[in-house]
């Protein structure tokens, strides 16, 4: 259940999972800490307490004072936030209830101290306060925890008027700390994902390299590259690339060496049994003297076929299949072919020609007729050839023996039906120098299967 929800929903690239990991963390961590800020601060506190207020205005109203008329409304604005707003007028404003009372004048006479003006006129209006959460705080819940509205005139008669609304300042807060984070979340997950591209970069060439070398044993070394973990296994890669290159080399020129040395003593028997009087034995003679250059040419195949350097080029399989299935028709034999008229499929076209013609001819040998069929599998990108028949089919647990050079069945395919044992693996390793395979299964109704996959890449 858990697997297909990670194959669905999960992203498969390292890269990926690496920014989103960083970003989560990220967002985890500042969550925290926003739970712990909102937390800390106690529920009713002010924005500013009564000392800081006092000092706050009483700078503002100084400045302002200071300030020469023209440019009073630039230093008005620089000192407005969203906490305090401050504005400049030529008159006073309207104010409904110029509240007093014990918080009210203590604050005004701290504040004219503060200004060192006894006589100075001081507006005040506080709106919408609840009620004093204790006997203790009346000051900072009655007038510095709501919205209040405060008026002072300055020397030349003009005034400035103040407003304090602490929860004002809350919705544009979030919407700020939202902005801030989604900044610094697209700044990491943007650098993370750079970074875990550069790191698994080297990762995918590797593997890439690891599935060519599989499907072209002459594909170019790969360099060196990433961390230092990763040089050590793409060298050890490389060295064992080259060996396994130098040891297909090494048996294909062996094998070619043995041939040469043959090819000369079977001619010289050749020559001897042309002197045999008895005509039944220079029969026999040189029938055993074909069987063995038979055999010798298919082994010499068989080992080119893992050293081959065919290009891969593309081809119309579908083509190559029909004219393969017309020659034989027009040969006499029962063969037929099912499937789209046209299909592209990159390919070694002499090695793929050679793979499928074995696979028909054992059809054919073994199951009296071959039925063709090519077939899409684009969920996994490739392509299949099935070849049926109409034969004995093969055991369960012979199936995969058959694979081995040389290998007979005694009893289905024994040496009176012609044959070295090479067809089949000639045919697997041609498939799986293409990034495919050669299965083999009995046909619920009788007869064999065989099944040629190829790699569309």
């Amino acid at each position: 259940m858990w697997e297909p929800f990670k194959r669905r929903f999960l992203p498969a690239g390292i890269a990926v999972r690496l920014g989103l990991t960083v970003l989560m963390a990220l967002v985890l961590t500042q969550a925290v800490s926003a739970l712990v800020y909102v937390t800390d601060r106690g529920e009713g506190h002010p924005r500013h307490g009564p000392r800081e207020m006092v000092e706050r205005v009483a700078a503002i109203v100084r400045l302002a004072d200071e300030t020469p008329p023209q440019f009073r409304p630039r230093v008005v604005r620089a000192v407005d936030a969203p906490g305090l707003e401050v504005e400049w007028r030529p008159r006073a404003p309207e104010i409904r209830q110029n509240q007093v009372g014990f918080p009210l004048d203590g604050f005004r006479r701290r504040l004219r101290n503060a200004l060192e003006d006894p006589a100075r006129e001081i507006l005040i209006e506080v709106r919408n306060g609840p009620p004093s959460p204790g006997p203790l705080a009346p000051i900072e819940a009655r007038l510095f925890g709501n919205v209040m509205q405060m008026a002072l005139p300055l020397s030349d008669g003009t005034w400035l008027v103040f407003r304090s609304d602490p929860d004002r300042d809350g919705p544009f807060r979030l919407i700020r700390f939202g902005l801030w984070m989604g900044l610094v979340g697209l700044v990491i997950f943007g650098l993370s994902l750079w970074a875990g591209r550069r790191l698994s970069a080297p990762l995918k060439r590797f593997a890439e390299a690891a599935q060519r070398l599989g499907v072209d044993g002459e594909a170019p070394l790969l360099p060196e590259a990433g961390p230092r973990e990763l040089r050590q296994a793409t060298r050890a890669f490389n060295q064992m690339q080259t060996r396994l290159h130098r040891f297909v080399e090494d048996r294909t020129q062996m094998l070619a060496a043995i041939s040469h040395d043959l090819r000369t003593p079977l001619t010289r028997l050749r020559l001897r049994a042309e002197f045999v009087e008895d005509p039944e034995q220079q029969r026999k003679m040189l029938a055993d003297l074909e069987e063995m250059e038979a055999m010798i040419a298919s082994t010499l195949a068989f080992a080119r076929d893992d050293a081959r350097k065919e290009p891969r080029v593309p081809i119309d399989l579908a083509a190559l299949l029909q004219s393969l299935v017309d020659d034989l028709g027009d040969a006499g034999y029962t063969v037929e072919y099912s499937g789209p008229e046209h299909r592209t499929v990159a390919c070694r076209p002499v090695a793929l020609r050679r793979a499928i013609g074995n696979l028909i001819d054992n059809a054919l040998k073994y199951g009296g007729c071959a039925r063709v069929a090519l077939l899409d599998h684009q969920e996994d990108g490739h392509v299949a050839i099935r070849i049926d028949d109409d034969g004995p089919g093969i055991p369960p647990e012979e199936q995969e023996k058959v694979f081995a050079p040389f290998y007979r069945l005694e009893r289905s395919r024994s040496r009176d039906t012609g044959g070295t044992g090479l067809g089949l693996s000639v045919a697997r390793t041609i498939a799986r120098a293409h990034g495919g395979d050669v299965t083999l299964c009995n046909r619920p109704g009788g007869g064999l299967s065989a099944t040629l996959m190829l790699a569309e890449a």
